[in-house]
């Protein structure tokens, strides 16, 4: 190895470093809300249906925003996009702890987070690997993507740890405060790009027509949309799921769902990683069906745990857990790897976009099965909210079937 590459592998990892670090900051406002659930279910005399628009409102503001400002981001710098949605982030964070009061104001707030997600989370990754290339790209968006779990499991042990000590609006003072720190690293890690000017520059970035007709994009697209409907419904409500389960069950713990929900995202860190270098050598296509596969049969078997003992429950939750992300890093780099290098942001955009209207449905579809079926504080209806989640999982490993059978026999 040359002095020259022993350096880029250097700044590549330094980079690498800072940006998931970044990342894991900006994610401490987004599930603060899930992560106290069952204490704003009482406070606000929220039902099911309403605790699911809250959560899902987020990821619905993300998608209608998020598609422009990546697909800016093949024109405009990538870091200049991050920047404005972690500003937008901070402003959301400090506006819930100040401001809301209840539902419509919950609402508010959580467009602007959603917003500021649409801003941070993959113009972050198009930052990242517009900086990087060949295996270190790849490796990076197993990394990052990998953050977000990091950040995502912080965010919950926060939140559930705060209300023991503190009022509710700490938890999102503290997430606003990390987002002004993601914004001071990435300010200074990543160098300034010039703006690219030519036929993709301004709307001319805003066409989809080419990735729409990408067969194999958008059949790991549709793998994205529900594997995000499963991850985000899950995120969403398994805290509320483990204070029903467990307050039935006799045991000689005393461990707070969201810290058992923390060490369930720390464990879905590493086996996205393992998912996608597993993919590297056996396939993309089957390991992705497979885990896939693998995670709805778990989401039925998790609708039809309570009652057990509590380490058994526990197991479970943490095993099904390490299932819904470990598909996470390998969907992310299908659709990488699918797309041309001209079209990698607009691609993105699209990816995330129409992956994220399963984030927005996944909170409330579980929500209205939960109530249509009895609420939060009934066994049935756990089950058959969990199952509908197994279900609508598995048609996106069905379709990237089908779509890339369609491409193999039409050019």
């Amino acid at each position: 190895m040359t002095t020259k590459t022993l350096l880029q592998e250097k700044s590549s990892i330094r980079i690498i470093f800072w940006i998931c670090i970044a990342e894991i900051l900006t994610m401490q406002g987004v599930f603060t809300f899930s992560s106290m659930l069952p204490f704003f279910l009482d406070e606000w005399q929220l039902d099911s249906v309403d605790a699911g628009w809250i959560s899902g409102i987020y990821y619905g503001s993300y998608l209608l925003s998020v598609m422009i400002l990546v697909s800016l981001t093949d024109w405009i710098d990538a870091k200049k996009i991050y920047i404005t949605g972690v500003l937008i982030t901070l402003v959301s964070c400090v506006g819930f702890a100040l401001f809301v009061e209840g539902f419509w104001s919950a609402m508010l707030f959580r467009v602007l987070g959603g917003i500021g997600l649409a801003g941070t989370y993959m113009p972050g990754l198009k930052a990242l690997t517009d900086r990087l290339s060949g295996r270190s790209r790849v490796r990076a968006t197993s990394f990052y993507t990998s953050s977000f779990g990091a950040g995502s499991a912080l965010s919950f042990l926060i939140g559930g740890s705060i209300l023991e000590w503190f009022p509710w609006q700490t938890a999102f003072w503290i997430a606003g405060i990390c987002s002004l720190l993601a914004l001071l690293i990435v300010a200074v890690v990543l160098e300034n790009r010039p703006n690219r000017v030519g036929k993709l520059s301004g709307l001319g970035s805003l066409d989809f027509r080419p990735v729409l007709r990408n067969r194999n994009a958008m059949g790991w697209i549709a793998c994205y949309s529900t594997h995000n409907y499963e991850l985000f419904a899950f995120r969403t409500w398994i805290v509320v799921y483990l204070t029903f389960a467990l307050s039935g069950v006799s045991t000689d713990y005393n461990i707070q769902p969201s810290v058992i929900v923390f060490f369930g995202i720390l464990l879905g860190m590493p086996a996205s990683i393992i998912g996608n270098e597993l993919a590297m050598r056996y396939g993309r296509t089957r390991t992705v069906v497979v885990i896939m596969f693998v995670s709805a049969v778990l989401a039925v078997m998790i609708g039809n745990s309570i009652g057990l003992s509590a380490p058994l429950l526990i197991a479970l939750v943490l095993v099904y857990g390490c299932f819904v992300t470990g598909d996470s890093a390998s969907i992310t780099t299908g659709v990488i790897e699918s797309a041309a290098e001209d079209k990698r942001g607009v691609t993105m955009a699209v990816h995330s976009s129409i992956g994220f209207i399963g984030s927005f449905l996944g909170p409330i579809g579980f929500g209205i099965v939960l109530n249509a079926f009895g609420g939060h504080n009934n066994s049935e209806a756990w089950f058959w909210a969990f199952s509908s989640t197994g279900i609508v999982l598995i048609i996106g490993p069905l379709l990237l079937l089908f779509l890339r059978n369609l491409n193999n026999k039409i050019p």
